[in-house]
């Protein structure tokens, strides 16, 4: 085969090249662009101009459409999109396109306020929770966000995804996490012991394994994410570590040695005390159905900071935090690198 004939072989498989970009705010919500164009939202980008890279055509689009000037250097996602996954009319000719995600980053409030938006194409901005992008985006592009949303929570590596579902998928895809919304907890954290008098409804635990990381556990049927604990029975007798250790054992089937205290949360809708403690984890036992849901939670490690982008609990979530940390060191555990979640499968002693 000639240059000229293989050229042209090729050139009948040629795919369209695309980029988009993933940007959330603190709470974890992802911006997506009402465009004069279609009836369903976008993330920022677009195609990918001749002669650009995609991470050249990712910050040039960032810049036509929100007025900001940005280096894009960590990818997300790369998709497969095939010709029957996109609704584009014959005479487009659309045969397909390879298209690139890139991590954005979480803006600040500033950032956001410096959005500037052209005088046509993109009418509007907005940041949608996780689970509104299916009824906001198209179903591929609904798909391939949350691909790319999961892949920075999970900190693996960019993903490969076919009509945006992921190749390999990893227990969070597996899990559905983050497509359902998730509660909207924006309590106040007090780093002290509830007042007297208050009633402690809730009793939660970060339970940290060796290396840093803590106890998830996720909702097979709706992909929602919790610490292990739950609310207090009459058999605990106002012991809120007794609550915690039977909810853990029930949901999660964990032991942990002496908790500390890290504070509260108080409810402005509730007169009472939502208490959180953290302990270092001793055992993981076989995962075990939860009596009263008839389930068994997938259980995962992930590092605190993981834990909390998986929850919506707003600024006082940053306090809360802290004191985690301020436990660990108690505890001697060292912090955790940002890595990929595990799954817990196997029993395991610590």
């Amino acid at each position: 085969m000639t240059d000229e004939e293989y050229g042209v072989l090729r050139a009948t498989a040629a795919l369209w090249a695309g980029t988009s970009v993933l940007i959330t705010d603190g709470r974890g919500r992802v911006l997506v662009q009402r465009v004069d164009y279609r009836d369903t939202f976008l993330l920022p980008g677009g195609a990918v101009d001749k002669g650009e890279s995609p991470s050249q055509a990712a910050a040039r689009e960032l810049e036509e459409e929100l007025g900001v000037t940005t280096t894009v250097d960590r990818g997300l996602a790369v998709d497969w999109v095939s010709a029957s996954a996109v609704d584009a009319p014959p005479v487009m000719r659309f045969n397909g396109e390879v298209l690139h995600v890139y991590d954005g980053g979480t803006w600040d409030d500033d950032q956001i306020a410096a959005i500037r938006l052209p005088t046509h194409e993109i009418e509007a901005v907005e940041f949608a929770e996780p689970a509104r992008l299916s009824d906001l985006m198209s179903p591929s592009d609904a798909r391939r966000a949350l691909s790319a949303l999961r892949a920075r929570v999970n900190a693996a590596g960019t993903v490969l995804l076919e009509n945006g579902r992921p190749i390999a998928p990893t227990v969070l895809d597996t899990a559905g996490i983050l497509r359902t919304a998730r509660a909207l907890h924006h309590y106040p954290f007090h780093p002290s012991p509830a007042p007297g008098g208050l009633p402690v409804r809730q009793s939660w635990g970060y339970l940290l394994a060796p290396d840093g990381r803590v106890v998830v556990l996720l909702d097979p049927a709706t992909g929602a994410a919790c610490l292990p604990g739950g609310r207090p029975e009459s058999g605990d007798h106002g012991d809120p570590v007794a609550t915690l250790r039977r909810e853990s054992r029930k949901e999660a089937n964990t032991e942990f040695g002496d908790p500390l205290f890290l504070g509260y949360l108080s409810d402005p809708d509730e007169p009472c005390a939502r208490v959180r403690f953290a302990a270092a984890l001793t055992s993981v036992g076989s995962a075990t159905a939860d009596p009263s849901t008839g389930r068994a939670y997938t259980r995962i490690l992930a590092t605190p900071e993981q834990a909390l982008e998986l929850f919506d609990w707003g600024p006082p979530a940053t306090a809360q935090l802290a004191a985690v940390h301020r436990a660990r060191e108690r505890l001697g555990i060292p912090k955790a690198a940002r890595q990929a979640v595990t799954e817990l499968t196997v029993p395991t002693t610590w």
